[in-house]
């Protein structure tokens, strides 16, 4: 479709690498993410009121997950040609921007959206934003081109299964973000697979016996990191989505 071809290097390096898809989805992501987070700040600020079926309110992620759903069951359904991919991808990328900015709700499963634990959703986003970024610069590291060489064929699978082990460990070890940029560039999952895990993630409650080695080394580098970066990382948070009700979990104010 080459919707961009004004701009240096498009055609070259996103149209013709087949890229244009994953480009819609995160421009439409950005602007989607960028319009909702807006429009909530200012319901919050000025007391607007949010959509409603009867007394139920319905949240953003509802429609965002109808949109996902849509695009998604249309682009492998039907297997529609190079405009309908684009204007899917478009839809696709709505919705996901629409689902991720309540990301935090899903995971809580409460109205979490205006505290701390809110802010899981900008953490989401943002690792979105990076993952659809990095899959389009990238490009695939190993060969494609083996179906004449059962050896190169093999070590290419076999790398492929030992990348994905990594990311698996490095998501177990709660880093999401070296898990989710690892898919695309490998060395930041076996970085993030190697190193400790977070104290509080799934690998390091199940394998670091409390008040071992490995428990202790794990909070005192936890701790370190959390004071070196906590404050910008908030200012960051609260310049992109709102500062957070550090009182309580619910907040009443209609979106």
């Amino acid at each position: 479709m080459n919707l961009f071809g004004f701009f240096p290097g498009y055609e070259a390096h996103v149209y013709d690498a087949g890229r244009e898809p994953a480009f819609l989805m995160l421009v439409t992501f950005i602007l989607t993410l960028a319009g909702t987070r807006f429009y909530t700040r200012m319901a919050r600020k000025r007391g607007w009121g949010s959509a409603h079926v009867g007394d139920v309110h319905v949240h953003h992620l509802v429609p965002g997950i109808v949109l996902t759903l849509l695009a998604g069951g249309l682009a492998i359904g039907l297997q529609p040609g190079e405009l309908w991919v684009a204007l899917l991808a478009i839809v696709f990328g709505g919705g996901a921007a629409l689902v991720l900015d309540e990301f935090a709700m899903l995971l809580h499963l409460d109205d979490v959206y205006w505290t701390t634990e809110g802010r899981v959703s900008i953490d989401a986003c943002l690792a979105a934003v990076a993952f659809l970024g990095l899959a389009i610069l990238a490009t695939f590291p190993l060969p494609t081109d083996t179906a004449g060489d059962r050896l190169g064929r093999i070590v290419g699978d076999g790398l492929i299964v030992l990348v994905g082990c990594f990311v698996v460990v490095t998501l177990l070890k709660g880093k999401l973000k070296l898990g989710l940029f690892g898919i695309v560039f490998a060395p930041l999952a076996v970085g993030g697979g190697l190193r400790l895990a977070k104290p509080t993630s799934i690998w390091a409650r199940r394998l670091y016996p409390d008040g071992g080695r490995r428990c202790r080394r794990s909070e005192a580098r936890f701790a370190a990191r959390e004071a070196r970066w906590t404050h910008r990382r908030d200012r960051l948070y609260d310049l992109i989505g709102g500062a957070p009700h550090l009182g309580s979990k619910r907040d009443v104010t209609p979106r």
